[in-house]
């Protein structure tokens, strides 16, 4: 085959403006992703009334999308910049390793939210026994170690290999010397099947609130409506816990899916600028969680502003903390002390109007 066959079966590489725009999105979202997933690790460990078994895993997952955007980033940046693998060998076996195990670990970390939210709601009976301390713990470490272990055929040689793609210029998944390479399979099974578990749960969970919400309003009357009634706010507010975390699910796949269907059908597509339009939509995926929970959840929010009240960051009175007490409990209380003052006053005026 001489050059100019080659250059019409090589894909072309990315222009250098595709290069800039892609160099100066990584700086963004390391930026963006290391400070909002850091503060959501440090405020939802500090914030003690939200030491639970959902907010283990989102913590799971906050460390997931830091690691990408401060190890798989800054690697992804200077491939962009130079428009060349410069790291050596050896750390373009182990990039995309970690590349891969860290989006399968992100990926994990959702479907175990979910199926927490799952049991919440469809089966709290025995939500408590699942959701252990100890249970949490194997639970998180089986995501973890389940992500990687997947890649380890691929990291020995023993299916595809890890290796440089000079097409695109990147460390990625690669045919071994035997053409067998586990590209559909991981990005098939790896992608979605956890996708198809978290749908069908989600489903199941809002078949249970919409028939929990038809039969609360059926019956208007009687003692079960008042127990009803005062479960309701609780029940509420999984519901609107379990809204964040689909939120964050969708955003992910809205961010991922285009790269999947990228690498699964690379071979057959020739733009390459559309390849780097998918990462660079993939790369948003792990700074978007901490802006989600700002502007879908009170508690989150509660707690990333504890966190900047701490760091003298805000200036803003603490009535609202992450102690046990909301603003709402602590006025209630001081209304009733209130109450209790002015009651003991009228008392003493009317008797010394009695002597």
């Amino acid at each position: 085959m001489n050059l100019s066959d080659y250059s019409r079966v090589l894909p072309e590489r990315p222009s250098t403006a595709t290069c800039v725009l892609a160099a100066f999105c990584c700086v963004l979202f390391i930026f963006l992703g290391c400070i909002g997933n850091l503060m959501t690790i440090i405020a939802l460990t500090k914030c003690r009334k939200l030491h639970n078994a959902t907010t283990a895993f989102v913590v799971s997952l906050a460390v997931a999308d830091f690691l990408f955007c401060a190890v798989c980033l800054p690697l992804t940046a200077t491939r962009y910049i130079y428009k060349e693998w410069i790291l050596g060998d050896e750390l373009c076996t182990l990039f995309p390793f970690f590349f891969y195990g860290n989006v399968a670990a992100s990926l994990m970390s959702m479907t175990a939210i979910t199926f927490n939210r799952f049991v919440l709601i469809n089966c709290y009976s025995v939500y408590n026994k699942i959701y252990s301390r100890l249970n949490v713990a194997c639970m998180i470490v089986f995501c973890w170690a389940f992500s990687y272990l997947i890649l380890l055929p691929t990291l020995t040689g023993q299916w595809g290999r890890f290796g440089y793609n000079s097409a695109s210029f990147s460390c990625t998944i690669l045919k071994n010397e035997d053409g067998r390479s586990p590209r559909k399979f991981l990005f098939s099974f790896g992608f979605l099947l956890p996708t198809i578990t978290i749908i069908i749960c989600y489903s199941c969970i809002f078949y249970k609130v919409r028939s929990s919400t038809m039969k609360l309003l059926s019956h208007s009357g009687g003692e079960n409506s008042k127990r009803n009634s005062r479960l309701w706010p609780k029940r509420r507010e999984e519901i609107r816990v379990t809204f964040t975390m689909l939120t964050c699910f969708c955003t992910f796949q809205i961010c991922f899916l285009p790269l999947m269907i990228m690498n699964v059908f690379e071979e057959s597509i020739r733009y390459p600028v559309l390849h780097t339009l998918a990462s660079i939509l993939a790369w948003m995926s792990a700074c978007t969680n901490s802006f989600i929970y700002v502007l879908l959840n009170k508690h989150y929010r509660e707690a990333y502003a504890q966190l900047l009240c701490s760091w003298k960051v805000l200036n803003v009175s603490r009535n609202t903390s992450c102690d046990g007490a909301s603003a709402a409990s602590r006025i209630t209380q001081l209304r009733t002390v209130c109450d209790d003052h002015v009651k003991s006053s009228q008392l003493s005026v009317s008797n010394d109007h009695a002597v």
